[in-house]
């Protein structure tokens, strides 16, 4: 598998076949609930690991539905009404999905069908506790949402759903089985109470082999224990709460720094991304004189537009939500946000836009590269890059 490539040349991530579909077995059998007779629909690219774990739903003795095309052609509801056609009983989704879905304040199963759905599984980014809350309310109040998290790097999960516990609104249900991960502090002390680092402290079957071209093993190495020798870092921001769920905050490689005080970049999504007036957002810090300002991109939704007062709402509503630190510096609006193939937002490309780095970056991994193009042309007209 290849990593996403948007933050340079792609990682070539070698697995081994006999560790991931032990995996996979664990994954889709017990926490996803999945078996003969099932139905298994997951819209990803071949690009993306979901492929993979869709595929394996194979070893369950489940029907497979595959879907070739886009999420919102010819609108919308087209995946919901695919999924009542088919009987579909697991349906795998984007945490994007499910936003457009409450924004465009869809009623699924109002609308179709879908008793047979028993599993709603999102991935992808972190899913808002408004997304829970139009999901139990108009989406599909019968079934378990089951956000789960993982990477590319173990083709499958560190934190998921788990069927036999309750859905806590904005939490991830808890730990995958066998899997020893909890958050670390920068000195690699275990953050018993707030947020930190993820890792796991000891080896999953599907851990990779090695990368490509890498004899000696030393990117791999570099990869995932430089950070604290001999436990894997996974590079969320994560907090485990009290009963046991996970709430990730985004990237630890994108967090901001405003005043020396670490913030997830999810914290502001969450404030922004609920407003109707809203389509989509971005956030990035911008280094200031040995300091980081916060910088807010917003798409507006159609028949709005980025106007004082909607400014002064985002401000209030950040500060009221989040905290004084959380309030952007700068907002600014563009015309769009820059997405992988597999729908993730990416953030480091516009930080390092935002920062003035000449750094190229791997355009063929975006699934709309003028993004970053339309971005750097508002920056540089608000004067916040070079001309």
């Amino acid at each position: 598998l290849f990593s996403s490539g948007t933050t340079g040349k792609p990682k070539c991530i070698v697995h081994g076949t006999g560790g991931i579909l032990l995996n996979h077995a664990k994954e889709l059998m017990l926490h996803g609930d999945i078996g003969p007779g099932d139905s298994l629909m997951y819209f990803t690219t071949c690009g993306w690991m979901m492929w993979n774990w869709q595929a394996s739903g194979l070893l369950t003795g489940a029907r497979l539905v595959m879907v070739d095309g886009s999420p919102g052609y010819p609108n919308l509801s087209y995946l919901w009404e695919l999924a009542a056609n088919e009987g579909v009983t697991h349906f795998g989704t984007s945490a994007r999905f499910i936003a457009g879905c409450r924004k465009a304040n869809l009623t699924p199963t109002q609308t179709y069908h879908l008793q047979k759905l028993r599993v709603v599984f999102s991935t992808g980014s972190p899913l808002l506790p408004e997304d829970y809350d139009w999901f139990y309310a108009d989406g599909v109040p019968h079934a378990l949402l089951g956000s789960i998290a993982g990477g590319t790097d173990i083709c499958g999960c560190f934190v998921g759903c788990v069927p036999t516990l309750p859905v806590r609104r904005g939490e991830i249900q808890g730990k995958m089985l066998g899997a020893d991960v909890t958050a670390f502090d920068d000195q690699g002390h275990e953050v018993q109470a707030g947020r930190g680092e993820l890792v796991c402290r000891q080896p999953l079957p599907s851990m990779p082999v090695a990368f490509w071209n890498d004899p000696e093993g030393s990117r791999y190495r570099d990869a995932y224990f430089d950070t604290y020798p001999g436990v894997w870092a996974h590079g969320d921001f994560i907090e485990f709460t009290e009963t046991g769920g996970a709430i990730i905050y985004g990237r630890s490689d994108a967090t901001l720094n405003p005043g020396g005080v670490r913030i997830g970049t999810a914290e502001i999504y969450r404030q922004v991304e609920t407003l109707d007036a809203v389509k989509d957002s971005l956030v990035v810090g911008r280094q200031v004189d040995g300091d980081v300002e916060v910088v807010l991109l917003i798409v507006p939704a159609p028949g709005h537009d980025l106007n004082d007062a909607l400014i002064k709402e985002l401000r209030t509503r950040i500060r009221e939500g989040a905290s004084p630190r959380h309030v952007p510096r700068h907002i600014l609006a563009v015309p769009d946000i820059p997405y992988t193939r597999s729908g993730k937002k990416v953030e480091l490309a516009v930080a390092r836009l935002v920062n003035g780095s000449a750094r190229a970056d791997n355009r063929d991994a975006l699934a709309n590269p003028q993004a970053l193009d339309q971005i750097g042309e508002c920056l540089r007209a608000k004067g916040l890059i070079s001309p």
